[in-house]
């Protein structure tokens, strides 16, 4: 079966970001747009050839075509393995976990995360290296580098493979292995937390939760192991069919696009504890009675925590945040007396750090944490972490919060997004503000004193890489703290994100509503950038 060379030339615009090539569904129909991509990853992979390659994805919309097409390529271009999750699905921290179970030389993880999917939605592709995470930036910059100049992708004609039955399949020399999505991913999660204490949690009859799957991919393994392993009532998985289109819904877990969810936490029969993921399964979202945990309270609660489960009983090496994200793991870590790096937001800047052993979690304000156990942030163990620390501590997930305040004090944090606003006029407000950064230290802003302002660069402290213009940082005498910074995630426009911080190290002043405590940093963030006048936006699209 001989490859068959199908002549081809550049195509514009695919150049990947933090999470990969994100575009709409019909962007990716065009003929050669899904090839080109992934040839320029064969073509600057060469490990590939001869190694093996790990493919699936989210189940989204055009999911399963573009896995036909990938093996066929992968066939003709030498690859001499693909392991594929049933049906075409796999996590993308469940991807992580087979890349570095099975040794393979790398994989490929279709999903566009928490974007919405179907016909007229997102798709997205991005290359995973060896460690199971996110391609670093050399490597992405020499795929993009590729499709400036691709003239030629090679495939197989053939008919379709069969993603629905278990086992061994062959395409030429490519040994193509169908595998339980599920099962190794679910072992690992059982080898971390303590399965028996959750197991007593839920025969106890007095703790009750529900996990919204969002008809997305964490549905079958939250089933699993929630619900089979775990031995949860029936029906605690909800919205757990992964559907191409979500269900009609938006795959993101937060307080905005999951209300359903926010309401079963609230009123006189109220759940005990609530969670979601997203698209892809690397994002989460927790509740408890009445109470929402912020992301970046998740990381840092974890990490003071982590001794009370057994995966993580000789406590942490380390902690790392994006720069964006509170710093609340910040004053964990110092009291811990273990270093917190602060990095880019994109999960493939913990990979350098978590490869070395510096660190044992890390997390993103953007709803994700995750630890050394992948290379990808991953939403169910984030959920596994909490019920093993409600299972142990016998508490509510307030009172667990509230005894974090107490201890190491309340970062008090909102994400204000402004979507699909006018990408040249985002792109020129952070240009101005940037200029104007300079000589802010020392001057005040709406009566606070800016202790310093800056353009966040990174060092990697492992191998030395650079990386610049990662997001505008004001930093005030009193610890608050103001960011802004344009998001890649999107497909369409652009997105600001401005994110406000304030720290309460007074715990009579630890039961103000965010809104409140942060409302003079939202003015001040506002007027100093001029969203209003600049943006024409009243109000952010999303507030978390």
């Amino acid at each position: 079966m001989d490859p068959r060379i199908v002549r081809t030339q550049p195509i514009p615009g695919q150049k990947p970001g933090t999470s990969g090539l994100r575009k709409k569904v019909r962007t990716f129909e065009q003929t050669g747009y899904l090839e080109n991509f992934v040839q320029s990853v064969f073509d600057t992979q060469p490990e590939l050839s001869g190694g093996a390659l790990v493919i699936g994805g989210d189940g989204r919309y055009y999911n399963r075509d573009a896995i036909q097409t990938i093996v066929r390529m992968a066939a003709a271009n030498g690859v001499r393995q693909v392991l594929i999750g049933r049906g075409g699905i796999l996590s993308t921290p469940a991807a992580s976990c087979l890349i570095r179970k099975y040794g393979t030389q790398g994989g490929l993880v279709l999903s566009a995360s928490h974007n919405p999917g179907g016909p007229n939605g997102d798709f997205g592709i991005k290359f995973n290296v060896s460690n199971g995470g996110p391609a670093p930036e050399n490597v992405t910059e020499a795929i993009y580098a590729r499709t400036l100049t691709i003239e030629r992708y090679l495939t197989l004609e053939a008919p379709p493979i069969d993603l629905e039955q278990l086992g061994t399949q062959r395409l030429g020399p490519l040994q193509i292995e169908i595998l339980d999505p599920v099962a190794d991913y679910a072992d690992l999660m059982e080898s971390l937390f303590d399965f028996d204490a959750i197991r007593y949690l839920f025969d106890s009859g007095l703790f009750r939760m529900r996990f919204d799957a969002m008809h997305a991919v964490t549905g079958p393994y939250a089933i699993e192991i929630l619900e089979r392993r775990l031995g949860a009532e029936p029906g605690t998985v909800i919205n757990g069919e992964p559907k191409e289109d979500f269900g009609g819904g938006h795959p993101d877990p937060n307080l905005t696009h999951a209300p359903e969810l926010v309401a079963m936490t609230r009123g006189a029969d109220a759940l005990d504890f609530a969670a979601a993921s997203d698209g892809d399964g690397d994002r989460n979202m927790i509740l408890g009675k009445g109470f929402f945990v912020t992301p970046s309270d998740s990381l840092a609660v974890l990490a003071a925590n982590a001794h009370h489960t057994p995966g993580y009983r000789n406590g942490i090496v380390g902690l790392a945040r994006s720069m964006p994200t509170s710093r609340a793991a910040d004053r964990v870590a110092e009291q811990l007396g273990v270093e917190c790096y602060e990095t880019p937001t994109g999960w493939k800047f913990f990979g350098n750090l978590l490869d070395d052993g510096r660190i044992t979690l890390c997390g993103e304000e953007s709803f994700g944490t995750g630890s050394s156990h992948v290379r990808e942030k991953d939403g169910l163990w984030a959920v596994l972490f909490w019920l093993n620390l409600l299972a142990v501590h016998q508490q509510s997930v307030e009172h667990i919060v509230r005894n974090h305040w107490q201890r190491f004090g309340r970062n008090y944090y909102a994400r204000h997004d402004y979507e699909g606003v006018d990408a040249e006029a985002a792109e020129r407000l952070i240009d101005d503000l940037r200029g104007r950064l300079p000589g802010l230290a020392g001057t005040t802003l709406g009566g606070r004193e800016v202790a310093f302002a800056d353009d966040f660069a990174y060092t990697d402290p492992v191998d030395g890489s650079t990386s610049a213009h990662q997001g505008l940082r004001i930093g005030f005498a009193d610890e608050a703290r103001i960011v802004y910074r344009l998001s890649g995630t999107g497909t369409e426009g652009a997105t600001l994100r401005v994110y406000i911080e304030s720290f309460e190290g007074d715990p009579a002043r630890h039961d103000l509503e965010t809104e409140t405590a942060l409302a003079p940093l939202v003015a001040i963030a506002r007027e100093f950038a001029q969203i209003e006048a600049r943006l024409g936006r009243v109000a952010p699209d999303v507030v978390t």
